[in-house]
């Protein structure tokens, strides 16, 4: 199985609570209560459903905000970290704030390049890239709390202003400008029957929804950030949560309707597109020809597909509804497979239970 596309909610749910060692490696969870990520078999007390999320790789919890646990350490892929790397974590966990440097590693007795290449391995990411991670997480979730860009940056450990600005800007695609004088859009992971998917919202509207894996996430998130002048933080508010609700009950067969603001982020022609979406009743298709006459440019069928995969706001903006002239399934930024079956969940030929609890 592909780890970096997960499994039904209800499905890790269950493999969680049973500690199913069958599902190592396949994801981790997050605990929102105490702001740690696990690994399946975690011999910890099982928490309410309704405190975890779900996710592929550690690389994925860290970057929203969880630290690894330090009784199942979820760092190690197969529940034991190599013995002779173990004393390097436990020295990162007694300085989490500390800039580790290759020197440093060095002067704790271990090869660089192996603890790189060991890292990349098992988590897809450096050593230096993961430890980055974790302290600029921890700045954002400082500033989320009200602290100045500069004390938060001092907290994470960073004795440079303009140092951690660019770190930071690299992480997460927008400057740590003041969260007062940008939008700010809040961004949360949704567990859905078909994989997660990344919610993001300002106070007014939904701006971004997406499955996790699609590989065009990275440049649509840069792309609204830069057109909204935003500024992206791991955190949910009452429009994101009303998101995630919503998307429950349209996977459980009860809404086929949304009923939420949102900002599309595109040009004339994008929006046009988008809103003729907006129109293809439930349980419908339209071929990316009716598309294109809608909006009056006929010839415009491959402009319309591309509108169609500019789509930030997967499903409530129902670009699956679109289909090639002979009615088979072409072009689905989330894959077709999850096309096949939106399309099967609104002709009432695939039902899922509850996404949550």
């Amino acid at each position: 199985m592909d780890t970096h596309t997960l499994p039904p909610h209800s499905e890790m749910l269950q493999a969680f609570l049973a500690r199913d060692s069958s599902y190592e490696g396949v994801f981790v969870t997050g605990v929102s209560t105490t702001g740690i990520f696990c690994r399946p078999t975690c011999s910890a007390r099982r928490p309410l459903p309704h405190h975890l999320s779900f996710f592929a790789t550690p690389r994925d919890a860290v970057l929203a905000g969880y630290r690894p646990c330090l009784r199942c350490r979820p760092l190690e892929q197969t529940g034991q970290a190599p013995a002779w790397l173990r004393p390097l974590l436990s020295a990162v966990e007694a300085e989490p704030a500390r800039k580790w440097t290759d020197d440093d590693v060095r002067r704790h007795g271990f090869s660089p390049e192996r603890v790189r290449r060991w890292f990349q391995r098992n988590h897809g990411m450096t050593f230096q890239a993961y430890h980055r991670a974790r302290r600029l997480s921890s700045a954002l979730g400082a500033m989320q709390e009200g602290d100045s860009v500069g004390r938060a940056a001092f907290e994470a450990g960073y004795d440079s202003l303009s140092g951690f600005q660019e770190a930071f800007r690299q992480q997460f695609g927008s400057p740590p400008r003041s969260l007062a004088g940008a939008p700010l859009v809040k961004v949360t992971r949704v567990a859905t029957p078909l994989g997660p998917m990344l919610v993001g919202a300002t106070e007014d509207a939904l701006v971004l929804l997406e499955f996790v894996d699609r590989r065009q996430l990275a440049a649509q998130i840069q792309r609204i950030g830069r057109r909204l002048g935003a500024v992206f933080a791991p955190d949910a508010n009452p429009l994101t949560e009303r998101a995630a609700g919503q998307l429950r009950g349209y996977f459980e067969g009860e809404r086929q309707r949304f009923d939420l603001p949102i900002g599309p982020v595109g040009s004339d022609f994008e929006r046009a597109v988008w809103d003729r979406l907006l129109e293809i009743p439930y349980g419908e298709t339209r071929s990316y020809g009716e598309i294109a006459r809608s909006v009056g440019r006929p010839s415009a069928v491959r402009a319309v597909g591309r509108a169609n995969g500019m789509n930030a706001l997967a499903i409530v903006i129902p670009c699956h509804r679109v289909v090639g002239s002979d009615g088979r399934l072409v072009g689905y930024g989330g894959g077709l497979w999850r096309k096949e079956r939106l399309l099967a969940v609104e002709r009432g030929q695939l039902s899922y239970g509850p996404t949550t609890a």
